[in-house]
C-alpha cells in the first residue's frame, strides 16, 4: 500500500492539469500467454531510464489506431508478436519524464495481446529486462495503482486455448 500512496502523492501536484485534460496520451499492451491450467502469465519489462517494471507502451503514431500502436510497442520493446484486442482493456496514469526533464501526467490506454511468438531479436533488445509472471506478481511489481488493478482484473478471468 505504501507504493500506491507514493504514486498518488506524486500525481497530486498535477491534479489541475489532469482536470483540464492536459495530459499526454500513450498506448500500451499487456502481453499474456495461457499456461494451460486456465491461468495466464503476463510480461513485464523494465524502463530504459529508471529500470522500474512496466508494460510495453508508446506515443500515438500517425496513421495507426491505438491497438496497432500497442501491438508495435510490444514488438519494439519486447519482441512479442500476437493477436491484439481492438477494444481497450482499461487505462492507467503515471508521470512521464520527457527528454527535456519536464514531467507531464500521462494516460495510457491498455490493450490485451495474446502472445503467439517471442523473438530473441527485436529493436530494443538488451535495453530492458523482460520477465513472464502471474498477474498477481505483476500487480505487486508495478507502481501505478490503476495498472495493478488491470493485472488483478486479468487474473480473475479464465482462459482456454481459444479465449481472447
Amino acid at each position: 500500500m505504501a507504493k500506491s500512496k507514493r504514486h498518488l502523492a506524486l500525481l497530486s501536484p498535477h491534479v489541475e492539469t489532469l482536470r483540464r485534460g492536459e495530459t499526454a496520451e500513450q498506448f500500451g499492451t499487456i502481453c499474456f500467454r495461457p499456461r494451460g491450467d486456465g491461468m495466464v502469465e503476463v510480461l513485464l519489462i523494465t524502463t530504459r531510464e529508471t529500470g522500474r517494471w512496466t508494460i510495453p507502451k508508446g506515443w500515438p503514431i500517425k496513421g495507426l489506431k491505438p491497438h496497432q500502436v500497442a501491438e508495435r510497442e510490444a514488438w519494439e520493446e519486447a519482441g512479442i508478436k500476437g493477436k491484439v484486442k481492438k477494444a481497450s482493456f482499461g487505462y492507467y496514469s503515471y508521470l512521464k519524464t520527457l527528454v527535456d526533464g519536464s514531467v507531464v501526467p500521462s494516460i495510457v490506454e491498455v490493450h490485451l495481446l495474446r502472445t503467439e511468438q517471442a523473438s530473441e531479436k527485436f529493436p530494443e533488445r538488451g535495453q530492458r529486462l523482460l520477465e513472464w509472471m502471474v498477474p498477481e506478481e505483476a500487480a505487486f511489481r508495478v507502481q501505478e495503482p490503476e495498472l495493478k488493478g488491470l493485472f488483478r482484473k486479468l487474473a480473475e478471468r479464465s482462459f482456454t486455448a481459444a479465449s481472447p
